[in-house]
């Protein structure tokens, strides 16, 4: 199996080559080297085949850290000095001719799959000697890499969309809670005006009947007859609200503050007449 992988390995790196140095020449057809003489074109077909020898190699090990990394790798990026390393073992060129390889790839303005990086990744590379890695931009990956990939890919999209489908729905369901909610509180604070105005206008009537001894009512009393002694603190909110609705929207009932059994304390008293009401109904 050893000797099957490093077969493997050997071919992909070789085919990688071919394919670079095929790229290569259909890229000096466009370009006007022909303008130079045939000896500088010589020499820029041999710095870039011995740069390229260093991208096959670099995308054998960019495919190899996309697919799973077998080999361990700690990052897809090769060294500048194992690239010259594996060039000089295998074209026999000089170090002259991987730097001038390099020298060309700078100076380019052509999207050639090979990324120079130096020691920040995020800043630009402008001269060789801040070349700290080549990596491959355009990696050569397996039929079994490519689907194990793309199915990656669409599962990590679809538990994405799912988790989004997700809080989106707790979104609405969150907002129709506090929609329901927010109608129930109306509706049982208007509940509360109704039964605060009856005890109010219950109150004076009774005290033109001289059934009470003051016209008006304390609000704490009023509060503790509607409201029983356990649903207080659930009340509480319902409560205030109608007291502040009273306050700004109801003209029968005037709030005021009166000394009751030596202490201070806000009261409401019924203002419109028995006889005006019994002749509105």
């Amino acid at each position: 199996m050893t000797v099957l992988y490093e077969l493997y390995n050997y071919l992909a790196t070789q085919a990688a080559y071919w394919y670079i140095i095929g790229k290569i020449l259909l890229f000096l057809l466009k370009e006007p080297f022909w303008q130079s003489s045939l000896r500088e074109f010589g020499m820029q077909v041999l710095s870039f085949t011995t740069f390229f020898y260093s991208g096959a190699q670099n995308i054998h090990k960019t495919r190899n850290f996309e697919c799973g990394n077998p080999e361990n790798l700690k990052s897809k990026c090769i060294l500048v000095g194992e690239a010259k390393d594996y060039v000089a073992n295998v074209t026999g060129s000089s170090a002259q001719k991987f730097e001038e390889a390099l020298q060309w790839l700078l100076n380019s303005d052509k999207d050639v799959g090979i990324w120079l990086q130096g020691e920040d990744p995020s800043e630009p590379v402008t001269t060789v000697d801040q070349v700290v890695c080549l990596e491959s931009t355009r990696p050569r990956m397996g039929l079994g890499c490519r689907f194990h990939r793309a199915l990656s890919t669409a599962i990590t999209n679809l538990f994405i969309f799912f988790w989004s489908l997700a809080i989106l729905w707790g979104i609405l369901i969150f907002l129709k809670y506090r929609w329901r909610k927010k109608k129930e509180e109306e509706e049982a604070m208007y509940e509360m005006v109704k039964r605060i105005i009856a005890v109010v206008q219950g109150h004076y009537k009774e005290w033109e009947q001289n059934l009470e001894r003051y016209p008006y009512v304390g609000i704490l009393h009023v509060r503790d007859t509607l409201i029983p002694p356990q649903d207080r603190k659930k009340m509480k909110r319902v409560w205030e609200r109608a007291v502040d609705f009273l306050a700004s929207n109801e003209s029968r009932i005037q709030t005021e503050s009166h000394r009751v059994a030596g202490e201070d304390m806000l009261v409401w008293r019924w203002t419109q007449p028995s006889y005006i009401s019994d002749s509105e109904r």
